[in-house]
This record gives C-alpha cells, structure tokens and sequence, in this order.
C-alpha cells in the first residue's frame, strides 16, 4: 500500500527545492559579475611567491619558491615571473608563506649573501661566540666585550647596541641564511658555538679588530626595552 506523504515532509521538500533554486541563482550570478569583470582585472599572470616562510639573509633557490596566478591588475608591481630568476640572490626581507617576491626584496645580482644586507657606510664584523642555537635571532642588539689578560687583567666594553645582521652556525649551509663556520677567529672565545655577524661603522670595526689581537671578545645582550 503507497503511503502517503504528511503535509510537514511536503513542506521541507518544498524548502529545499526553493533553497536549491536560490543556491543555483546566487552562484550563476556570482559567476557572471566574475565574468564581467574578468576584462578589468586582466587575465592571469604567474607571479612567484615564498613556498614557506623565508627569513631575511636567506640565499635564494627555486626549491624555496612557487608560482601563483594573479590577475594581472592585482600583480605586485615588479613581482617576478619566474623562481630562477632569483636563483643566487640574497633575499633582504623576510616573506611569509604564500608572499610575492619583488625585485626590492632582493640583494643587487653579484652581491654576496653578507655584503647584501650591508647599508652604505657601515661594516659587517663577525665575532665568535659560545652562544647555542635559538640564543640570538638576527634584529637583536649585543654590547661587545674585551677581557684583556696580562699583567692588569681587566675588561671593558668595547661597543655597545651593535645590531646582529646575522647569526651564523658552524653546520649552517647558504641556504639557510648562513654561511659555513669553519673555526673561532684568534683571540676569541667562540669555538663550536654561533658566530654573530654585527653592524658596525668602520671607526667601530677597527677597535672590534684590535680588541680581538689582544683580548677575548664575549658579547652581552640587550633586552627588547633598551
């Protein structure tokens, strides 16, 4: 025996066709405001974007990156087309996953990977130290430290806020942002740990250097108040 249908079944399933027609209408209009703003945006355009999170200093590789579709009016302007056309080149801001790379985030072509990050007028002078991994983050600020031995043993601070440009490991590869460690320059106390590599003027430089012929080099850090 066909059993019948209650009038509140009869009521839901005029609903959900109702609700289906209503989906139907929205998204065909949706798709031809789409359609009809398609010549306004432009068509699409491959534009390369960090495959995950990249920090500042890092050495560029195709492996690194990924292309995305832009519409062209939304492209960045000089964002690149193509991930090896950044191949070698020091990337001289961080990106976040998914960010467009530009032509200002990168270092001039034939710069190397620590000279790239170097503004005019100042050095970068590495010093040794016994710092672990994850003490030290690129951005921080150390004062430098001289402990003279000898006949008066002594120490003094031989610079003070020195911005860390970068931190580098002795396993730490290129790629990484880093350069291979191979051994604590003389005079200081940094074997097997991280090297910093601050920015410094050149007046600065110079007495880093001396300090260094004559003293072990210990670095203290700044809080994020100072």
């Amino acid at each position: 025996m066909r059993r019948r249908s209650s009038p509140v079944s009869k009521l839901f399933a005029a609903l959900a066709v109702a609700l289906g027609a209503s989906a139907f209408l929205v998204v065909h209009g949706y798709a031809a405001r789409v359609e009809a703003l398609a010549p306004a945006l432009g068509g699409p355009v491959p534009v390369v974007v960090a495959a995950t999170a990249i920090p500042r200093g890092t050495v560029l590789s195709s492996d690194l990156l990924d292309v995305a579709s832009y519409p062209a009016r939304f492209a960045p302007p000089g964002a690149l087309r193509r991930p090896d056309a950044s191949e070698g080149r020091t990337l001289l801001a961080g990106l976040a996953a998914g960010e467009p790379l530009t032509r200002t985030r990168l270092s001039p072509a034939r710069a190397g990977p620590v000279a790239a990050l170097v503004p005019a007028g100042m050095r970068a002078f590495p010093v040794a130290t016994s710092l672990t991994a994850g003490s030290v983050r690129a951005g921080d600020h150390v004062d430098v430290l001289a402990t003279f031995a000898g006949g008066q043993p002594h120490t003094e601070t031989v610079a003070s806020s020195l911005e860390v440009l970068l931190v580098l490991s002795p396993r730490a590869g290129p790629g990484a942002g880093g350069l291979v460690q191979t051994g604590a320059p003389t005079g200081t106390t940094g074997e097997g740990g991280q090297t910093l590599v601050l920015l410094v003027r050149p007046d600065q430089a110079e007495q880093l250097a001396y300090a260094r012929a004559f003293a072990d080099l210990t670095v203290s850090i700044q809080g994020p108040e100072e």
